[in-house]
């Protein structure tokens, strides 16, 4: 079974800076596809940022040029740099992860997420 733990979120005035971070966990033998998605309040969730095991990434015109979504395999760690903070990223973020885990199963996991206030 995989886990994953979410880390960084917190208060932080607008322009600021913060880092998050998704550690993955458990019988791994693959994470594939590492991905931050977030929540606002009264809102759908909404994909923020992803990157392959092949190191692409993309993301959503909302927060491009301001967030940089990374990763480290020797970790299963992916992390998400996000500069010039505004209002509007206030949001719960979530980490998810697909790939393949004890025999090869496939597996789709998300973190408990973390709370992004972005407030003056």
């Amino acid at each position: 079974q995989v886990q994953l733990v979410e880390s960084g979120g917190g208060l932080v005035q607008p322009g600021g800076s913060l880092r998050l971070s998704c550690a993955a966990s458990g019988s791994i033998i693959r994470v594939n596809i590492m991905e931050w998605y977030r929540q606002a309040p009264g809102k759908q969730r909404e994909s923020v940022a992803v990157i392959t095991s092949g190191g692409s990434t993309n993301y959503a015109d909302s927060v491009k040029g301001r967030f940089t979504i990374s990763r480290d395999d020797a970790k299963n760690t992916v992390y998400l740099q996000m500069n010039t903070l505004k209002a509007e990223d206030t949001a719960v973020y979530y980490c998810n992860a697909r790939g393949h885990g004890a025999g090869w199963i496939a597996f789709d996991t998300w973190g408990q997420g973390t709370h992004v206030t972005v407030s003056s």
